[in-house]
């Protein structure tokens, strides 16, 4: 068994627009945000043991928001540039590169590639996962090159507009 907690990035400025999309910070919602779903990441109690991003700044920026109430160190991230995709296959195909003395890793990428990634791995119909959501998945594998279609369970899924004291 492995686990895997995807994290689409926070909510992102598009005020200066002489910037690329790679270089789009994030906004003050967004910061917001991570360090609110940082908190309720806290909480889950996870033992992430690698952590792979986009190389974008909005999602390098997310983690940096989210490093003190989740324990994600810098020592064991690893920017990977074929994670700035929005197509699931994508990050399929890179999550199959990770070493399998990973059990448990975290990811912080783009939509729609995080919410049909989930879809695809869990067999989950989730229309979308709103920025800076998490999704946390159980797979049922040895071996990351085993990653398919529903392989996983949707552990917990989570977002900044979901009132996680609600008794609903």
């Amino acid at each position: 068994m492995k686990s895997l907690l995807l994290i689409r990035h926070a909510k992102s400025s598009w005020k200066d627009p002489s910037l690329t999309d790679l270089q789009r910070p994030l906004k003050k919602r967004g910061i917001r945000n991570a360090r609110e779903m940082a908190e309720r990441i806290g909480e889950l109690k996870l033992e992430i043991q690698k952590i792979i991003s986009s190389p974008a700044r909005r999602a390098v920026q997310t983690l940096d928001e989210m490093a003190d109430a989740t324990g994600f160190g810098q020592d064991s991230v690893q920017i990977m540039p074929e994670l700035y995709s929005f197509d699931y296959d994508d990050v399929i195909v890179s999550l199959k590169t990770l070493d399998d003395l990973w059990q448990s890793v975290a990811m912080v990428g783009h939509n729609p590639a995080i919410t049909d990634a989930v879809n695809f791995l869990a067999l989950e119909h989730i229309g979308n996962i709103p920025t800076c959501g998490i999704a946390l998945l159980e797979l049922d594998i040895d071996h990351w090159t085993d990653l398919r279609a529903g392989c996983a369970r949707l552990q917990h899924y989570d977002f900044p507009k979901n009132d996680p004291h609600s008794d609903d």
